[in-house]
């Protein structure tokens, strides 16, 4: 697996970053670590938030006995862990609680990337940002990101960061993916100029590119990713995805797959893995099985004609004013 700098820092990872967010247990969690490591991966993404902390703990037991320098371990701060007033935020008294609560749950001395999960509005950012600060010159952080952030917080942060000489997010983490390209219109050049990686979750859609949904079908498939979601939100997600563009966009893909003889998920992932801004997505593996598949987007390339395909097939209008500066950026005024 190819290694990477991280942004414009020194820091390599390896080209797909592993999330842990459906380890259940210490067996088959264990086992996908040890697939993704055997197969030159040294990215690990978590969050405090998943399993209120049962992710952490899983990783940081398969940790032990392991040469920690040898990986990069991220986690996220935010979500609420208690019912206490203090137990959530980015206020600087729950980032300090926080970051020790993951250091012992991942038996770590130190976290290698650590990233605010989403903007806090009840905070002032400058606390946020100096806490932050202060974690990596205290050594327990080495580097910050974020995720979850509109590019006019991500820029005020980056900007105040300079201004104040604090540590700047050198990585964001944001939704991507054939079926959600929202961040090219802004985030993806803004991150490219200011030398910010980009590690985009969820970049098979929740299941969606996988290639268990077909045109034709009229509910999700029984034990995916859809269903377990639906079960747990109450919230119906097939009528948003149930549409021509949606059906559009896996008729590409799946023919694309038949062309190179790779699977839906494969050709998804390498879509986003070429994108111009993108470091390492971040897979989700919830099985070794998964993960094998997930792995098989290494080591080729789609072909100028199939990528030309894809983003003609996800192509979304532009809303205003992108569509206007994108379609007035080419006309000459002279």
């Amino acid at each position: 697996m190819k290694q990477l700098n991280l942004g414009r820092t020194g820091l390599r990872v390896s080209e797909l970053c592993l999330g842990t967010m459906s380890f259940a247990d210490d067996a088959t969690g264990h086992r996908i670590l040890d697939g993704f490591t055997e197969a030159g991966g040294t990215f690990i993404d978590t969050a405090d938030m998943y399993g209120r902390g049962s992710s952490e703990e899983i990783l940081g037991r398969w940790l032990k006995g392991r040469r920690r320098d040898d990986l990069v371990i991220a986690t996220k701060v935010w979500g609420r862990m208690g019912d206490a007033p203090n137990d959530g935020g980015l206020s600087r008294k729950h980032i300090v609680a926080a970051v020790e609560a993951s250091l012992r749950r991942l038996g770590t001395d130190y976290i290698d990337l650590y990233q605010t999960h989403i903007w806090d509005s009840t905070t002032p950012v400058e606390e946020t940002l100096a806490t932050l600060d202060s974690l990596v010159k205290a050594g327990k952080v080495r580097y910050v990101g974020t995720s979850n952030v509109t590019p006019s917080q991500l820029q005020r942060c980056l900007d105040l960061a300079r201004h104040r000489g604090w540590e700047p997010y050198v990585c964001l983490q944001p939704l991507y993916n054939l079926l959600k390209r929202e961040l090219e219109w802004e985030l993806a050049p803004q991150c490219a100029q200011e030398g910010v990686a980009v590690i985009p979750w969820s970049p098979l859609a929740g299941g969606w590119l996988t290639g268990k949904y077909t045109r034709g079908m009229d509910s999700v498939p029984a034990g995916s990713r859809e269903a377990y979601f639906q079960e747990q939100s109450g919230k119906e997600g097939w009528r948003e995805k149930d549409t021509e563009e949606t059906w559009r966009v896996l008729d590409a893909l799946h023919e694309v797959a038949e062309e190179t003889g790779r699977t839906p998920s494969q050709v998804a992932l390498r879509w986003v893995a070429e994108r111009p801004a993108v470091t390492a997505p971040i897979i989700g593996a919830r099985t070794p099985e998964q993960l094998a598949d997930n792995l098989g987007a290494l080591g080729w390339r789609l072909t100028a004609d199939q990528t030309e395909r894809l983003d003609a097939a996800s192509a979304r209008p532009l809303p205003y004013p992108y569509e206007m500066l994108s379609r007035l950026s080419h006309h000459d005024p002279n």
